[in-house]
């Protein structure tokens, strides 16, 4: 069965990654992880996130992706003889002397192949299936006819690809510009997403202030180098007959209403096939204009020039704590009003649900008609018996 991947920032959007149907989840520890500004987890935290996983049936995949330097690598056999010792179901690497280290001092983790390993072609793929590897990650670059022909040439390693998320503008994330422009390497997990800036050009040499110039593209705005974000939820089935085993969704910076509401999607795509609804539930989240990249073929429309990103078509409203017929107590993250129309957001079949706020408490059992303080757990009327992980949004 094919695999539903998902991201993880900290431990609590890997609660939430598995309450909406990952089958499975990629962490990261505080170093050797190219998402340094993610939250990541301790090595307390990842052992706790590894049984907590596995008390699911479920698999944690660590990422150790990093372009090592001479002194990470005696922390790094440190690391992987740890993530060993604590169950994780694989290490993610891209650097061929990390792979070496983890091989040496963890024999027996499983290691999977990052993308950033720049995976284009059938025989980088069986260099690593004959090294040790057990699944590699394909490049975004790639169409659904260059996949299946790595399968046939490698039928016996496991084959993973991106399927939603944000695309980097360079080959395969090997990305210079945030080093040049900011000294934050992105090889190195510290990437300050250089290609999401807007950008001016100055006239030929004149420095001073009136020298800089709007730059357009086709009247469409100035983010050159903005990449639209990737969306294959009616292309599943394509991807599986190409042999691929595992779906990855991008994110481990994203927020867990954007988790809930990708990660619900794509389930209930692989579940139940692609549909209108699913398109439409895509939207709702934060998101880029949507592209399949190289899927299908050349495609030279990948960047979107409009803007950074749209907000979606709903608003985060609250996370669900618990549930009884007739109220729910919630954990508010968008301020709401007693009269508002809020929607669930469930992996059960009260998805989808609309309901009137009529009546709001505070934690102190204060009545309220303003909704307003983060965080504060809120005791609202709601006709439908919501679950802890339920949450709760509204329509634009």
């Amino acid at each position: 069965m094919t695999e539903l991947l998902a991201p993880a920032g900290n431990f609590s959007k890997l609660k939430t990654a598995l309450y909406f149907g990952a089958d499975a989840v990629y962490v990261g520890g505080k170093a050797f992880s190219l998402r340094s500004f993610a939250d990541n987890f301790t090595r307390d935290e990842l052992a706790s996130a590894i049984k907590h996983a596995h008390a699911l049936n479920k698999k944690v995949y660590v990422t150790a992706n990093v372009f090592a330097k001479n002194g990470d690598m005696a922390p790094l056999c440190d690391y992987f003889a740890f993530l060993e010792e604590a169950g994780a179901d694989a290490a993610i690497i891209s650097d061929s002397g990390v792979f070496y280290a983890a091989k040496k001092s963890a024999p027996k983790l499983a290691l999977h192949i990052s993308t950033q390993a720049n995976l284009t072609n059938k025989y980088a793929v069986k260099f690593w299936r004959d090294a040790g590897a057990s699944r590699a990650i394909l490049a975004r670059e790639l169409s659904l006819d260059e996949i299946a022909e790595i399968h046939c040439e490698v039928p016996d390693i496991e084959l993973e690809a991106f399927v939603h998320g944000a695309m980097c503008i360079s080959y395969s994330g090997r990305c210079l510009l945030s080093d040049y422009l900011a000294n934050r390497p992105s090889n190195r997990g510290e990437c300050v997403q250089a290609c999401r800036w807007k950008y001016q050009i100055r006239k030929k040499d004149d420095l001073s202030d009136s020298g800089w110039l709007d730059m357009e593209e086709d009247g469409r705005g100035t983010f050159i180098l903005n990449s639209k974000d990737l969306n294959m939820s009616a292309h599943l089935k394509d991807l599986e007959k190409a042999g691929v085993c595992s779906f990855k969704i991008e994110g481990r910076m994203k927020s867990e209403y954007y988790l809930a509401t990708v990660i619900n999607a794509y389930r209930r795509c692989m579940d139940g096939g692609f549909d209108e609804g699913v398109g439409r539930e895509l939207l709702t989240a934060a998101h880029r204009d949507y592209t399949t990249a190289y899927a299908l073929g050349e495609n030279k429309n990948t960047v979107n020039y409009s803007d950074s990103q749209t907000k979606g078509d709903c608003d985060y409203i609250a996370n669900v704590l618990r549930g009884d017929n007739g109220e729910a107590v919630v954990e508010m993250r968008g301020r709401f009003k007693k009269g508002d129309t809020l929607e669930v957001l469930s992996p059960s079949g009260n998805f989808g649900k609309s309901f009137k706020v009529e009546s709001a408490f505070t934690s102190a059992g204060e009545s309220v008609d303003d909704c307003k303080l983060v965080q504060e757990n809120y005791r609202i009327s709601c006709p439908f018996k919501l679950s802890a992980g339920d949450i709760l949004r509204r329509r634009k």
